[in-house]
């Protein structure tokens, strides 16, 4: 486990991997660098006007160090500048959803927590947070990394509640997802990041939804925010989602990958690129849609797979009817439209939910298409026709499935 030391009177709350340490207010941001250690490693240092509530873990995929505060301003803050050392290759800081503040540093090499602390002045109030790290092994890294589950700090588990199917007549609520946002950007290329592209779409598609005059639509976000992945969950079912759909565009280190294309969830990923889309997309292992408080495991299991019974094979139809809107649309779709992988926001047992790659920004034709008003009319057009002709035939099958 890392050696984590505290030096900050207060209650401290650990777990593997991880420290938070407990304090009040709004802090402000007045310094601070990453720079390479004299033996090796590197230390980060964080001038602060106060201390806050902070916690310290890593995660995988890529390596990266991420610090969470409650709450600190930035101000005018550039994580370009702070970046002074060879073992980080990008640091990026800002809010990631109301109330909270995160700094993330990409890390070249994995490493191992040495110390943290965070020092408060008594006579001005001011703070330092330090953190010194060391190089490592892989193995060792990956062992250590993972978002922690921590109460005092993640969201409230949903409550449970099925979703009711709508009234004859009313209209069908889609809760549309555009993925990333705020300090998580998503993939990038040339300047455009995944996180704009798909708010644009997801405004554009959400308008051609409404038109119709058959839905009532949310978006997750509405601007370029960061939103947790159990955040998007919850937010579905408070909506009363019938539909949850995400929208992400992919890129790929290698080789050349063309055309949209629809995941499901599974358990086991479809193919090995599946399995790494979802790694790369996901930041945790979210289980969501069921308060579970009380049950052990066995009976939560039973409960989820109960849920997943019925709306497996609604997402499933769902995601069928899509690849063929969007390939009426377009004329095209990626060679394996259909694909399965275990993304932690089609997690919601009680709602049917997809995700689509609208393409791959790391394809040139795809790029262009994604900043292609026209593309993406016609695009939507077919998310349009997909869920229409989607709705009809779940329809006809509602009085089928279990009550």
């Amino acid at each position: 486990m890392n050696r984590i030391i505290a030096a900050f009177a207060g209650l401290c709350l650990w777990s593997s991997g991880v420290m938070a340490q407990e304090a009040s207010g709004l802090a402000r941001f007045e310094g601070g660098a990453v720079t390479d250690g004299m033996f090796g490693g590197a230390e980060l240092t964080l001038d602060l006007s106060q201390g806050v509530p902070w916690r310290l873990f890593t995660l995988t995929d890529p390596m990266r160090l991420v610090l969470d505060f409650r709450e600190v301003d930035w101000l005018d803050a550039d994580g370009a500048e702070m970046d002074q050392s060879d073992l980080v290759s990008a640091l990026r800081v800002g809010g990631f959803r109301p109330g909270w503040s995160r700094l993330v540093a990409v890390l070249e090499d994995p490493v191992e927590i040495k110390q943290a602390g965070l020092k408060v002045d008594t006579a001005t109030g001011r703070a330092v947070l330090t953190v010194a790290l060391a190089k490592t092994d892989a193995e060792a890294f990956s062992a250590h990394a993972g978002l922690p589950r921590d109460p005092a700090w993640d969201l409230p588990t949903p409550t449970a509640k099925q979703a009711a199917p709508p009234a004859p007549g009313a209209p069908l609520v889609i809760v549309l997802d555009p993925g990333h946002g705020g300090i998580d950007p998503g993939a990038e290329r040339g300047g455009v990041s995944e996180a704009g592209l798909m708010l644009q779409f997801a405004r554009e598609l959400a308008e051609v939804l409404i038109r119709t005059g058959n839905y009532k639509v949310y978006l997750t976000r509405d601007e370029d925010s960061f939103v947790s992945l159990e955040a998007r969950v919850a937010m579905a079912h408070e909506a009363g989602a019938n539909l949850f759909v995400s929208l992400h565009a992919d890129a790929i280190q290698e080789g050349v990958a063309h055309g949209a294309s629809v995941y499901t969830l599974a358990d086991e990923a479809s193919d090995a690129a599946s399995a790494a889309l979802a790694e790369r997309h996901d930041r945790d292992d979210l289980l969501a849609g069921l308060d579970l408080s009380g049950a052990d495991d066995r009976v939560a299991q039973v409960l989820m797979e109960l849920a997943r019974l019925d709306n497996g094979p609604r997402s499933k139809a769902l995601a069928r009817h899509l690849v063929a809107g969007i390939k009426n649309a377009l004329g095209h779709v990626h060679k394996h439209p259909l694909r399965e992988a275990g993304f932690s926001v089609l997690k919601a047992a009680d709602v049917p939910s997809v995700l689509i790659e609208l393409g791959f920004l790391s394809t040139e034709e795809d790029l262009k298409n994604l900043q292609d008003p026209i593309w993406r009319a016609g695009m939507a057009a077919g998310v349009r026709d997909g869920i229409e002709a989607w709705a009809l035939e779940d329809a006809a099958l509602a009085r089928l499935r279990r009550q």
